[in-house]
């Protein structure tokens, strides 16, 4: 399984960013997808997962899931530079427990 995420860039503190995720490679749907950051000096963390058709919302952040292909999405608002990370996508399939993980996209918010 191939995830591509796309979407990250250089935003002001107090904007908005989505993020895209687009999977690939897999010979049956995907189960759970969902996004994790990476902040400068702490570990990877679950922001939230979602399966198909659903919608989970944090705080700021809001991942939906489209119905009917395995492609995710991270909406972002109100960013503040200790959002600043690297945002990877993932994905489990029915039955399985690896997690799959996307390359990442960053982002970086200024002050």
């Amino acid at each position: 399984v191939q995830l591509q995420a796309s979407g990250g860039g250089l935003v002001q503190a107090g904007g908005s960013l989505r993020l895209s995720c687009d999977a690939s490679g897999s010979d049956s749907r995907l189960h759970i997808m969902g996004w994790y950051r990476q902040t400068p000096g702490k570990q990877r963390e679950l922001i939230g997962t979602v399966t198909r058709g659903g919608q989970f919302v944090k705080g700021r952040f809001t991942i939906s899931r489209d119905n009917a292909e395995d492609r995710t999405t991270l909406q972002m608002t109100s960013l503040q530079p200790e959002d600043t990370g690297v945002y990877f996508c993932s994905a489990t399939r029915y039955g399985r427990s690896y997690v799959y993980y996307g390359q990442g996209t960053l982002v970086t918010v200024s002050s």
